[in-house]
């Protein structure tokens, strides 16, 4: 063998030895990481969950404001027809004072 069979030889032999550390090392690696993904996503999901919990009772926060602030109820019909049921009462009402009055003078 001449020497540059064993120059060949040495360079296969060094860049095989390389690459299998350099492959067994990043096998770790990704062991490493795989033993870790659970938690890790456990941990994303519990902050998730937490975001989407906060985020529900602002809303829920947000409407009861909405709901307790007064609405403009003459846009209501319903409640626009009691009152004009009500004023329709109130008149009723004045006229059979001024007809008391009256009799009583």
């Amino acid at each position: 063998m001449t020497n540059s069979d064993y120059l060949l030889k040495a360079a296969i032999k060094k860049v095989t030895e390389k690459l299998n550390e350099i492959l067994v090392e990043k096998i770790e690696e990704a062991t490493n990481i795989a033993q870790d993904a659970p938690e890790i996503l456990k941990k994303e999901f519990d902050n998730l969950k937490e975001s989407i919990i906060e985020e529900a009772s602002r809303m829920e926060k947000s409407e009861n404001i909405k709901d307790n602030e007064p609405t403009d109820t003459f846009n209501n019909s319903k409640i626009k027809k009691a009152l004009n049921e009500i004023e329709g009462i109130n008149k009723q009402i004045d006229l059979l004072n001024k007809t008391i009055n009256n009799q009583t003078k």
